[in-house]
């Protein structure tokens, strides 16, 4: 007879076992903690557009990156935000091969993947259809920095990419949207200005993680309603651009004083 002392495996119980898998002939053990963990964390994090008032319906979606195994965890496409679960959400690696999940994954996916492939230090993705962000991408203007709400979290204006060609909405559509995303920020630095507006279509935001990347999207979603009430008010406003870079880098520069110390 067993007894108490007896180690689990004796019997019978078979622990959780890391996740395996190959990504370019590398074998990786991902725990199933760290998975879940970041399930958790998307799914947290898509529940906040709805709580924030980014999205309605199914009309956007968040991710994030574990850039140790190279996974990423994202919204199931078309999933309803009040009978989705954590465990809905769907592992892919960057090439966009699922790993873990029996949804299908956003078909936004593509685009978020080309984000992370590109920009260094990108751990959480966002896009929503906001009517504000969403306005300004459908006139396919940037929005300016023309106050120091916009300035203490975007460096630059929120820049709108150009037309896509024929060829790329004719071809493999949501990729070609990230590359087009990428190619937008040449000369740019997507940390400074974590965010972008793909003309005709709606913003992209980012971050460290899926709240920070979330956190970014109802802030700019703010910084639109407001250049929109300004220049309706004033269309030949302007700003001071000593006060951009002194709302920048109080917050974010590297004698940053804003908020509190940590740790």
């Amino acid at each position: 007879m067993l007894s108490m002392d007896t180690p689990p495996a004796a019997q019978g119980y078979t622990p959780p076992q890391p996740l395996r898998f190959d990504r370019h002939g590398f074998s990786y053990l991902i725990s199933t903690a760290m998975l879940k963990q970041l399930k958790e964390e998307v799914f947290r994090a898509n529940l906040d557009l709805v709580k924030h008032g980014l999205v309605i319906f199914t009309w956007g979606n968040v991710s994030a990156m574990d850039r140790t195994s190279g996974l990423v965890v994202i919204k199931p496409s078309g999933v309803e935000y009040d009978v989705m679960r954590a465990e809905d959400m769907v592992v892919v690696d960057l090439d966009g091969n699922v790993v873990e999940g029996s949804l299908r994954p956003s078909s936004d996916t593509p685009t978020h993947l080309e984000i992370y492939k590109a920009f260094e230090g990108v751990g959480g993705v966002v896009h929503t259809h906001s009517t504000y962000a969403t306005a300004w991408a459908q006139a396919g203007r940037d929005i300016p920095n023309i106050g120091t709400t916009h300035a203490d979290y975007f460096h630059d204006a929120i820049p709108c990419t150009p037309d896509m060609t024929a060829e790329e909405v004719g071809g493999d559509y949501e990729k070609q949207t990230g590359c087009v995303i990428v190619r937008r920020f040449d000369g740019l630095n997507p940390i400074h200005t974590p965010g972008v507006l793909v003309k005709n279509h709606g913003p992209f935001s980012w971050g460290r993680n899926a709240a920070e990347a979330v956190h970014n999207a109802v802030v700019m979603e703010q910084v639109a309603k407001m250049a929109f009430v300004a220049y309706t008010v004033n269309p030949s406003l302007t700003m001071n651009p000593l006060l951009v870079e002194k709302h920048f880098n109080r917050k974010h520069g590297p004698n940053a004083y804003y908020g509190q110390k940590k740790g």
